[in-house]
Formats: structure tokens, C-alpha cells, sequence
């Protein structure tokens, strides 16, 4: 067998990502938080970034607030030729560009009235236990009792548990419970949920032994509103369950909800969307993103020809080309979320008009056919991205909906759909509440919208709708 050499030409085609276009595409998905968090490192990291200041003159927030981005294409596909021309470079992209797009006059929180620290329920009750002046072994018996509370302010251990690793009896711990169930806020440090509104009930002076029977032992028929069966079980009439029922709605379920550890976010929206005249006019908020630009220093050392050696001028090459990428990568998002919101606008406008309920079926395709951009481009941009709208601010994710048939041949999109049944919700009588079937014979009958009642249950759920056998009131 005879071995060869042989050489053969094929031509393919691959597509290769660019590293401009990685990180545009990181960009674009970022949320905004995230953009400023990922701004911050790579200033850190790079010095030949640095932050613009811009002073605020009356004349330049005039011109300012009046500059919005033109429609345009716009590629993210460019490479970039390693003989590339710094000079040029220099003089085309250290500029600070455009760093307002937003109105001066548009609507937002009062930051002034967040706090940043808040008291937790751990520490308020706490406070509360040294208030009492325990001794050792109670203060740290209380402390154990605190560390075992549950987001609901119940105990998730028994008196056992506790007594074992504090090192005391059961007695002991539970003379320090009952003491600390007497704490702020009402019904906290109980072991269940029938004990807490038992606690609440006595705290507000409410002696009735038919209340303590119904939370001892019917808690699940009050939970199912099975009021004639607690009638017949307890041999009293169904309008006295009905009396109680109202006493006890009125005590808290949760009493640490108002202590709650959780964090919470305040959503600050990318773009505002304000109408002018007859139109709408679509605004950028850039309020806490870092503008960007290149340090004069690396730029006049670059411009001046400085004798630097290879290794440096190779590091500070690779640094100008980072930043150049990091500049026109945060240009490309803000360009590509003006386009789809405003492409947005001109498919719902009759959403911005009228609200919820005249919001359109739309998909990824609409607005990637209408700005020239893939479907994908268009799915990262509106993930975690708010627009403050005339109605509330909303993802962008929310303008696209599935479309339900209607019975003249139209579509109505599922968002309006759960607005309408929302509202039947809550124009029904509470002593008669509509089932899902009557739910969706109304829409069918009255709206001409056809869905199933398993559409409509799932909707419910979604919106956080009780059935209609626990909606109803007598």
C-alpha cells in the first residue's frame, strides 16, 4: 500500500463573533443595574476609561433634553484591523456623545423618601426582650427563640428542641415564650398560625369561646368557608359563624410581614415614554450610568508619539481598543432599546391611549421585521428592561402577548383578556361570585371573546385570584 500527500482548497463559510460584537451582546442583555455594576469593574480595571463630567448650564440642558436619537440601523458586526489608525481613533471617539436623553420634565419617585437601613424583627424583638430585664439564662433562652422564628414570625422548633440546646428545662422555655408572645407586633412567636390569631384575639380584649373553638379546632373548614358545617358541628346558626368570620379576618395571618428581611428593589425604568401633543415621544434614562470616555492623558501620549517600549505600547493598545469596544457597545444598547421602544409605541398605541384593555397581539417578529433586527436581538433588549409609561411602569417582555380569537374574526391580546376578567372579579357580588364557566360565558356573550374555562383558571392563578368558592361571602 502506497502512502500520500495530497493538498485540497474548501471553501466554507463560518461565522465567527467578533469581540465587539460579544460584548454588545452582553450589553444588551444586562440589566441596568447590571450595566452599571459591570461599567464601575471595568473602570477599575482599565485606565484609560474615565467618567465625563458633564456641568449642567441652562443652555446645555435645553440642548440636552431636546437631543433624541435619530432612527437608524445600526450593525454591531464591524471588526477591527489591528493597523488601525490611533490618531483617527482618538480624535472620533474620545468624544462624551450624547449623555441625556431624558426629559427634565417627566414623572419620577421621590428617592429622597427611601431609606437605606431598616430595623429588622430580630433586632426589634430583641430590643424588646431586654426591656423585661431577663436574666442570663432567659436572655439567652429569648435569643434562641428569636433565631428559630420563621419568616411568618412562628416557631419552627418545639419547647423540646430549645430546652435541649439551651441546657434548660421545658418549663423554663415556656414561661419565657408566654412572655414574649406578649411582644410587638401582636401574634408574633407563636407556634401555628391558629395560636397567633388565638394571641391577637386576646390582645384585643376579644373573649369569645366560640372564636377559640372555630381557631382550635375548624381552621381547615374556615379556610374552605365550610360555614354549615361548623354551624351543625358546633349546634349554633350559620349567621353567628358569619359574625365570628368577620372578627377573625380582621386579625393578621403573618404578623412578621411587616418586618420583612427581604430587600426590597425599587425599579428604575430604562425609558420613559411621555406624550407630546399628539404623539408620544420615547426619552432614555441615563441618570446613573457612568458616561464614558478616553483619558486625555493616554490620548495625548498616543497623539505626542512618546517613546514607550513594545510591551506597553502592546497593553496600552489592547486597553484604547477594550475601551473603544465598551463605548460604542453602550452607544449600540441605548440605540437599540430607543428603536424597539419606539417600535413598540407605534404597534400599541392604542395601549398608550386607552390603557390594558386595548393592548394588541404582538410578537418578537413585529418589532424585528420593523427595526431590521433579529428576533433574538429583540428578546435579549426587552428582558429586564421597564418603560414608564402613562399607565405604570412596565417590562418590555409585557407589550408582547399571545393573541385569543374573538368571535367577529378579531384578536385581542391575553394581557387585556386577564384585565377584563379582573375586572368582572371585581364588579361580581361577593354572596355570588362567578365559577370559571360563567367567567367564560360572559366574555363569549358580552365581549365576543372565545377562551376555555381552563384558560380562564389559569389566568386567575396567575393574577392571583382566588376560586369562587373561597371569593365567596355570606
Amino acid at each position: 500500500m502506497a502512502f500520500e500527500l495530497q493538498q485540497n482548497l474548501k471553501l466554507q463559510q463560518q461565522l465567527v463573533m467578533t469581540p465587539q460584537l460579544q460584548m454588545a451582546i452582553k450589553l444588551l442583555q444586562l440589566s441596568r443595574l447590571e450595566l452599571v455594576e459591570m461599567v464601575r469593574q471595568e473602570m477599575e480595571n482599565n485606565p484609560t476609561l474615565e467618567e465625563s463630567e458633564n456641568i449642567e448650564t441652562p443652555e446645555n440642558m435645553e440642548s440636552q433634553a431636546s437631543e433624541i436619537p435619530a432612527k437608524q440601523e445600526v450593525s454591531i458586526s464591524e471588526t477591527f484591523d489591528e493597523r488601525l489608525d490611533w490618531h483617527h481613533y482618538m480624535d472620533e471617539y474620545s468624544s462624551t456623545g450624547k449623555v441625556h436623553f431624558e426629559s427634565e420634565t417627566r414623572e419620577s419617585p421621590n428617592y429622597e423618601a427611601f431609606t437605606a437601613s431598616r430595623t429588622t424583627l430580630a433586632d426589634y424583638l430583641r430590643w424588646q426582650l431586654l426591656m423585661t430585664q431577663p436574666s442570663s439564662e432567659e436572655e439567652m433562652i429569648g435569643s434562641m427563640i428569636i433565631g428559630n422564628l420563621n419568616k411568618f414570625g412562628f416557631m419552627e422548633d418545639s419547647l423540646e428542641e430549645i430546652a435541649e440546646s439551651t441546657g434548660t428545662s421545658v418549663e423554663k422555655v415556656e414561661q419565657v415564650l408566654l412572655r414574649m408572645q406578649d411582644f410587638d407586633p401582636p401574634g408574633i412567636c407563636a407556634r401555628n398560625l391558629s395560636e397567633s390569631l388565638l394571641i391577637q384575639a386576646r390582645l384585643l380584649g376579644i373573649d369569645s369561646p366560640l372564636i377559640t373553638e372555630l381557631l382550635c379546632s375548624h381552621m381547615k373548614d374556615l379556610e374552605n368557608k365550610r360555614y354549615s358545617v361548623i354551624a351543625k358541628a358546633l349546634r349554633t346558626s350559620v349567621n353567628d359563624i358569619v359574625a365570628a368570620v368577620e372578627l377573625i379576618r380582621n386579625l393578621d395571618p403573618r404578623p412578621a410581614d411587616r418586618y420583612g428581611e427581604d430587600e426590597q428593589i425599587y425599579i428604575l425604568p430604562d425609558v420613559y415614554v411621555q406624550k407630546d401633543g399628539d404623539d408620544y415621544v420615547v426619552f432614555l434614562n441615563d441618570d446613573d450610568i457612568p458616561q464614558l470616555h478616553i483619558s486625555n492623558y493616554y490620548k495625548n501620549a498616543v497623539k505626542r508619539g512618546e517613546q514607550i517600549n513594545r510591551e506597553t505600547r502592546s497593553y496600552l493598545k489592547d486597553r484604547l481598543r477594550s475601551a473603544e469596544w465598551l463605548i460604542k457597545s453602550i452607544q449600540q444598547r441605548k440605540k437599540t432599546i430607543y428603536n424597539t421602544m419606539t417600535s413598540i409605541v407605534k404597534f400599541q398605541r392604542d395601549f398608550f391611549d386607552h390603557g390594558i384593555a386595548h393592548l394588541k397581539p404582538m410578537v418578537l417578529r413585529d418589532v424585528a421585521e420593523d427595526i431590521n433586527m433579529h428576533e433574538s436581538t429583540i428578546s435579549r433588549v426587552t428582558t429586564n428592561k421597564y418603560a414608564h409609561t402613562p399607565h405604570g411602569i412596565f417590562e418590555l417582555k409585557f407589550f408582547f402577548n399571545s393573541a385569543i380569537n374573538r368571535s367577529n374574526g378579531e384578536t385581542i391580546a391575553s394581557a387585556s383578556v386577564q384585565e377584563e376578567i379582573r375586572k368582572i372579579v371585581s364588579s361580581e357580588d361577593p354572596k355570588k361570585p362567578f365559577s370559571d364557566q360563567k367567567i367564560s360565558d360572559f366574555l363569549v356573550d358580552q365581549l365576543g371573546i372565545e377562551i376555555a374555562r381552563r384558560t380562564i383558571a389559569k389566568y386567575r392563578e396567575m393574577m392571583g385570584i382566588l376560586p369562587s368558592s373561597k371569593r365567596k361571602q355570606l
